[in-house]
C-alpha cells in the first residue's frame, strides 16, 4: 500500500471512529435527560396536603409520600388565583396579565389563548426529542369549527370573540374536528376536557377529536350550593359522560401514556387533573375517607391516583431518572363557613383563598421528586412562582433559543439541586388575582396594588379612606397571615414595591 493511501485509511479509521463514539455520547445524554410528569391539582389548598399541614383533616400519604423522597417548597406561588391565567403561565413561562384575557378564566366553547408564534414547554421539550402529552382539564381554550352561519354572520373575525366572550353553542360544528388546540402547541397527544368539570360542554377530546359528539344535555346539578358540593353547570354533554369517572379515565390515561414510552427516549406528561375542584364527585369507595366531607374524600381520591402512578414508574423501572412534579393551580375554593363545620384549614395558616390577592389565594403545594438528582426529604423556602418551569427546564437542557426566552421565568434548578442560588434572592415574583388585583413579592415583603381580597374572600374590594392607606403592605416573615397592613408605616418600601409593580408591568 502507498504511504499516503496509508495514511488515508488511518485517517478515515480514526473519523468513523470519532463519529461512533460522539454518536454514542449524544445517545447516552438523552438517555440522561429526565423524564417529567407535571401533575396540577384543581383548587387543592396549601392546607389540604398533610406534609404541609398535619392538624389538616385531610390525609395523603402518597403526596406525602412523593415529599419524603424528594423535595418540598414552603414559598411557592402560582401566578393567579384562578385557574385559566395560572395554566396559561405555566406553559408559557409568562405572566398571564399579558395574554389576550388580562382577567378571568375562559369557558368551555373558548377559542385558543396562546399565541401560536410563543414557545411553549411542550414546544421545547420536543425540540430535544421528549415524547410529549397532555391528558386532563385544559381549559386553554380550543378552536371549534363555525357553522355555516356563524361563518355567513363574520363572527370568526370580531375581536375578542371567544375569548373575551364566550362562543355562542349554535355557533358550533360539533360534526368537525376543531382546528387548533393542544397539538399545536407542541403536545405529541392530547386527551383533554375543554374546561372544568362543572362547565359545559362535558365530553372529551383526543388529538382533538370529540370521542362522542356532545348530543346530550344536562340541566346542571346542586345550582342552590354555591358552586360546592356536586355543583355543575347546565350545558351540552356527550351520552356516556360521568362526571364520577372523569379523575379515573385521566388517570387510565396517563398510565397507559407511560407503559407505551420507550426507556431510551425521555418524555413529557402534562397531568391536569380536574380535582378536587367542583363538582367534588369522590367515588363510593372514597366517601368518608376524611374529615372534610365530600371536599376532603375527592382530595383523598386525587392522593390515590397520585399513588397509583408512582407505582407505574416504579414497575416500569423509570422512578429514578424521572421528575415528577405535584402542585395545584391555585387556593382552595373553601368558604368560612366549611372551616367552622369540619375545623380544617384548606389554606393553612395563611389568609383568604381561591381568588385573592391574599396568600390563601395563590401560595400552594410544589414537590419535586426526581430520585437521580433531588435529595430525599429536603424542604426549600425559596420565593418561586410556577411560571419558573420554562426556565428550570431551558438551564437542564442548557438550551439557548431566543424563542424561549421569558423575562416572567427563571430557573429554580439549582435549588432542587440543593446549590445555593443568591441571584434569585431578590426577584420579585407577581401574581394577579381574579378581578384583577396584582401583588408583588419580594424578599420578606409583599405588596397588593388595591384595598380587598380582590376574589372571592369579602369584602372583595374596599374603598380609601380619608388618610388611610390606599394599597396593602405586609411583612410575611413576622406577619404571614397578613393581620397588619404596614402602607403608611413603611412609605419607602411601599413606594419601592409600587415602582417595581410599574416597571415589570411595563
Amino acid at each position: 500500500m502507498k504511504p499516503f493511501l496509508k495514511y488515508i485509511m488511518i485517517a478515515f479509521s480514526f473519523f468513523a471512529l470519532a463519529f461512533v463514539f460522539f454518536s454514542f455520547n449524544i445517545e447516552k445524554a438523552a438517555a440522561k435527560r429526565p423524564n417529567i410528569i407535571y401533575i396540577l391539582a384543581d383548587d387543592l389548598g396549601y392546607g389540604d396536603v398533610s406534609c404541609y399541614q398535619a392538624s389538616g383533616k385531610i390525609y395523603t400519604p402518597n403526596i406525602d409520600l412523593l415529599a419524603a423522597e424528594g423535595m418540598r417548597f414552603t414559598d411557592m406561588h402560582s401566578p393567579s388565583g384562578v385557574c385559566t391565567p395560572t395554566r396559561y403561565g405555566i406553559i408559557t413561562g409568562e405572566y398571564p396579565w399579558r395574554s389576550k384575557l388580562p382577567v378571568g378564566v375562559l369557558r368551555g366553547y373558548s377559542r385558543n389563548l396562546i399565541d401560536p408564534e410563543k414557545g411553549t414547554v411542550a414546544e421545547l421539550l420536543k425540540k430535544y426529542d421528549y415524547e410529549t402529552a397532555v391528558v386532563g382539564k385544559w381549559h386553554l381554550g380550543i378552536d371549534w369549527i363555525l357553522s355555516d352561519k356563524a361563518l355567513e354572520k363574520g363572527l370568526g373575525k370580531a375581536p375578542g370573540y371567544g375569548i373575551q366572550s364566550e362562543m355562542d353553542t349554535s355557533d358550533i360544528n360539533f360534526d368537525k374536528k376543531p382546528t387548533f388546540g393542544p397539538n399545536n402547541l407542541g403536545f405529541n397527544y392530547s386527551y383533554i376536557l375543554p374546561a372544568s368539570l362543572d362547565m359545559p360542554p362535558y365530553c372529551y377530546l383526543e388529538n382533538h377529536q370529540l370521542t362522542s359528539l356532545p348530543s346530550s344535555f344536562t340541566s346542571g346539578n346542586k345550582l342552590e350550593s354555591g358552586y360546592t358540593g356536586p355543583f355543575w353547570r347546565a350545558g351540552k354533554m356527550s351520552p356516556d359522560f360521568d362526571f364520577y369517572e372523569v379523575l379515573p379515565t385521566f388517570i387510565n390515561k396517563a398510565k397507559a401514556f407511560i407503559l407505551n414510552q420507550k426507556k431510551e427516549k425521555p418524555f413529557f406528561l402534562y397531568l391536569p387533573l380536574a380535582a378536587p375542584h367542583t363538582p367534588w364527585v369522590p367515588k363510593k369507595e372514597y366517601v368518608g375517607s376524611s374529615k372534610a366531607g365530600e371536599y376532603g374524600d375527592f382530595t383523598r381520591q386525587v392522593d390515590a391516583a397520585v399513588g397509583e402512578l408512582l407505582k407505574v414508574l416504579k414497575e416500569k423501572g423509570i422512578e429514578k431518572n424521572t421528575m415528577v412534579i405535584f402542585t395545584s393551580d391555585n387556593g382552595p375554593y373553601w368558604r368560612e363557613n366549611f372551616t367552622e363545620q369540619f375545623q380544617h384549614r384548606a389554606a393553612g395558616p395563611f389568609r383568604g383563598m381561591k381568588g385573592d390577592a391574599y396568600e390563601g389565594g395563590h401560595r400552594i403545594p410544589f414537590i419535586v421528586r426526581w430520585p437521580e438528582k433531588i435529595k430525599k426529604g429536603s424542604i426549600s423556602d425559596a420565593i418561586a412562582c410556577q411560571t419558573s418551569l420554562l426556565g428550570t427546564l431551558r438551564e437542564l437542557l442548557s438550551d439557548k433559543d431566543p424563542k424561549f426566552d421569558r423575562k416572567d421565568s427563571y430557573s429554580i434548578l439549582p435549588d432542587l439541586l440543593g446549590k445555593t442560588n443568591p441571584s434569585n434572592t431578590e426577584k420579585p415574583i407577581i401574581h394577579s388575582s381574579s378581578k384583577g388585583y396584582f401583588g408583588i413579592r419580594m424578599g420578606d415583603w409583599k405588596l397588593i396594588d388595591q384595598l380587598g381580597s380582590g376574589g372571592f374572600t369579602a369584602p372583595d374590594k374596599e374603598n380609601p379612606k380619608s388618610g388611610g392607606p390606599k394599597v396593602q403592605l405586609y411583612n410575611l416573615k413576622s406577619d404571614p397571615s397578613e393581620k397588619e397592613n404596614v402602607a403608611l408605616k413603611y412609605p419607602e418600601k411601599t413606594a419601592e414595591l409600587l415602582a417595581k409593580l410599574d416597571e415589570i408591568k411595563k
